[in-house]
């Protein structure tokens, strides 16, 4: 390898570090800006042509959707991010998971989560930015009635239902459908920057949301 190549692997190793780095902060960026409520700084972490459902797009469309679900859903929350996995799919595209375990007050109850986001990153004018945030739940249940059981999603005045926790990873079904362990060989390692997307093995990813 000559000096000059030498010089752009380090600065492209420097850049990923740095990016990381950047989007792990975005990550919690998110969580602080939607518990204390500043939809502004919010809608600014996404990029501005963000879609926003059938509220069309952009980030003045997400600021007032979220205003709206905040307001009518949620007398107060805090999210708590966890186990998170960053990989680019170039210099300025990234994908994540990103584990949070949340907290709700909702009217009279108190309501925790376990969720994960697969989120997509753009870096757009020097800065990275969500491009999409896709939830995927696990359980909602009030914090002294554990979710034991099937359609573990249980919020105060809904029916319970089925969250997406484990829908984009194809493994959950597979290993729940055998009795035993697989006899099929096992699979390669994945390459450094492709651990989720062989995990998910070409699974739907469902609806597009933000939040």
């Amino acid at each position: 390898m000559t000096s000059d190549a030498r010089l752009a692997d380090i600065r492209d190793r420097l850049d990923r570090l740095e990016s990381r780095d950047e989007i792990r902060q975005l990550i919690s960026k998110y969580s602080l800006a939607l518990d204390m409520r500043d939809m502004d700084a919010l809608a600014n972490l996404f990029v501005s042509d963000v879609k926003v459902g059938s509220r069309g797009e952009g980030r003045r469309a997400l600021r007032d959707w979220l205003d709206d679900t905040m307001r009518k859903q949620f007398d107060g929350t805090s999210h708590h991010v966890g186990t998170t996995i960053i990989e680019f799919i170039d210099a300025d595209n990234a994908v994540g998971v990103v584990y949070s375990k949340n907290e709700h007050e909702t009217g009279p109850e108190w309501v925790i989560m376990q969720m994960m986001y697969y989120d997509a990153y753009a870096r757009r004018d020097g800065r990275w930015l969500f491009r999409r945030r896709q939830p995927l739940y696990w359980y909602a249940t009030d914090l002294n009635k554990p979710p034991i059981g099937q359609r573990k999603m249980r919020w105060p005045g809904r029916e319970p239902y089925e969250g997406a926790f484990h829908a984009l990873f194809p493994s959950w079904k597979e290993f729940w459908s055998r009795s035993a362990a697989s006899e099929a060989p096992i699979a390669q390692p994945a390459p450094l920057e492709g651990f989720i997307e062989g995990m998910r093995r070409g699974a739907e990813v469902g609806a597009n949301r933000v939040r």
